[in-house]
């Protein structure tokens, strides 16, 4: 099949750089947007219109760099055979405003015969939140986009693949992050007179866009209830920002290594001075993704923040995202039941076995209650779970252990670092979990694991293991005949503690099973035991093979 005919070729002419993309947006798999070719020219378009220290218009030389990396990506697209039809330029807030914003777009045409779209500040804004609805399963909350010479504010809300969001569209501030730097070096040095009266301009401007974009009633009760209020970032300044946070995280090093699908907390969000101090420490090695120009932009980004921490209504988690113009602009031409798909279904959709619905059945037996898992970390688990074993043995526990951060999901977008986290520790659990893998895996693991809410930390080890007796019993996915009846039910201990039930009801005898099922339902009864248990917390496991016990003892 000739997949280049999902080809996108999308040129995003932002403020600080333009980014060159190829898409593949086959049906199967466009919900995580698939890149074929990604690539990054960087040219400010804001700053070469500052070139002389006053504002003029983009000059001869920066046109003429920009129409060669143009026709280089023109040349690159061909290489790939990107439908000629299927190929855009869209250009934001610089180009929205250069002097010689006509003649500049013009020569881009006259060169390359693109036209170049023009992005109103409302579409932009609307782009940009279908970006940051595009980055996770689903969003509710407040957005922040931070370009180069303007931030967006709007609300969002997903549900059933329906984006919601302010019919006034976004409110548009000229406070991006290059251009906040030029403000504050002209309004003066913290604490005199001119900084403080942008400050307070700024925070009443800030105030002003909430109230434009008519926050819904229904959201304005999540920030007075113990739920809160959820903040989604994006845009380049708020990306190094994320990444200075990682770097500052308790879990170090922190074990993933792209900022969309990281929370943190309003406090840690709002701790600017750490955040400076971080960045400008000479004794503090240079911190993964964040480039010279970025770190220059982090005393204005903690400006921005400032201000947004005191015209913001009160908000609790804070969530990084990678989506930008490409990936809204991509997300806007999906239908809704596109929009609706798990991303993480969709990342492992390509490994599924063939019958992933009734081993996502057989799963969820081993399951006392279905609220403990949500189904689509269940069907991606079984559609993940044969994924790995043509390799060999050694590699197996370590390869899924880093499946969703360098492995074969990570490039999925859309999974928060906590699915990441969550998948990751199943299917490596799957193949034999902490003690299958080589010590330097192990610590990734236990980085890893920290990453998981606390309550499901050891049910993700005990899911693990159940997969590995149905992968063993049906050692190609396919579901013939059923084989086994899992079932797993609560019954307390003599001591009043809670005991998991689980039984492996097979249709043929004991005797017959071979010694790999036999292996797999141990480590299940193993898991129950305390020295197992993850950071000391865990359940006692009663397992039992057609309605008898089934002892790690038993020879």
């Amino acid at each position: 099949m000739e997949t280049f005919k999902y080809y996108h070729g999308l040129v995003d002419m932002g403020s600080n750089g333009i980014r060159f993309s190829i898409t593949d947006l086959s049906p199967a798999t466009q919900r995580i947007l698939p890149t074929v070719y990604l690539d990054r020219a960087a040219i400010s378009l804001y700053d070469a219109q500052y070139e002389t220290g006053n504002l003029g218009p983009i000059p001869e030389s920066t046109i003429k760099l920009v129409i060669k990396s143009l026709l280089r990506f023109k040349s690159t697209c061909q290489d790939f055979n990107v439908p000629e039809r299927q190929i855009r330029i869209v250009a934001t807030e610089a180009t929205r405003k250069a002097i010689n914003s006509e003649e500049f777009r013009n020569r881009i045409q006259e060169t390359t015969k693109w036209t170049v779209e023009l992005l109103p500040k409302e579409m932009e804004g609307r782009t940009g939140a279908l970006g940051v609805a595009s980055s996770y399963e689903n969003v509710v909350g407040l957005m922040l986009d931070l370009g180069g010479g303007s931030t967006q504010l709007t609300w969002i809300m997903t549900e059933h693949g329906k984006v919601k969001m302010s019919e006034k569209g976004s409110a548009s501030l000229p406070y991006g992050a290059a251009a906040l730097i030029k403000r504050l070096e002209a309004a003066g040095s913290i604490g005199s007179s001119g900084y403080q009266n942008f400050e307070r301009d700024v925070v009443q401007e800030l105030k002003a866009a909430v109230q434009q974009i008519e926050i819904p009633q229904e959201l304005l009760e999540k920030a007075t209830s113990a739920e809160g209020l959820h903040l989604y970032l994006s845009g380049g300044g708020f990306r190094g920002w994320g990444f200075v946070l990682m770097s500052e995280h308790v879990i170090k090093p922190y074990p993933i290594p792209i900022v969309n699908g990281f929370r943190t907390t309003r406090e840690s969000f709002q701790d600017t001075q750490a955040i400076q101090a971080a960045v400008g420490n000479e004794d503090t090695p240079e911190i993964f993704r964040v480039s010279a120009r970025r770190a220059s932009q982090v005393p204005a980004v903690a400006f921005l923040v400032n201000c947004l921490s005191q015209a913001l209504p009160i908000i609790t988690d804070v969530y990084f995202c990678q989506g930008g113009v490409r990936e809204g602009i991509h997300f806007a031409e999906m239908n809704a039941s596109t929009r609706e798909e798990s991303p993480l279904v969709t990342a492992t959709k390509l490994y599924a076995p063939a019958s992933t619905q009734k081993l996502v059945e057989e799963l969820f037996g081993a399951l006392p209650s279905q609220e403990i898992f949500k189904s689509t970390l269940v069907t991606a688990v079984v559609q993940g779970m044969f994924a790995h074993t043509a390799q060999v043995k050694d590699l197996r526990g370590g390869s899924a252990l880093r499946s969703t951060t360098t492995g074969i999901f990570s490039a999925a977008h859309g999974l928060s670092h906590e699915q990441r986290a969550l998948l990751s520790i199943v299917l490596c659990e799957r193949y034999g979990g902490y003690n299958s893998i080589s010590p330097t895996e192990q610590d990734f693991y236990r980085r890893m694991i920290q990453l998981l809410p606390e309550d499901v930390e050891w049910w993700c080890m005990y899911l693990g293991r159940v997969v590995a007796v149905l992968a063993s019993v049906y050692p190609a996915g396919i579901v013939r005949e059923k084989r086994v009846d899992i079932n797993a039910e609560w019954t307390v201990t003599k001591k009043g503690n809670e005991k998991l039930c689980i039984d492996f009801g097979f249709k043929q005898e004991l005797d017959e099973l071979d010694e790999g099922l036999d292996a797999a339902l141990r480590k299940v009864e193993k898991a129950g035991k305390k020295k197992n248990w993850v950071g000391g917390k865990g359940y006692k496991v009663l397992l039992t093979v057609n309605g008898k016990e089934y002892s790690a003892g038993e020879n």
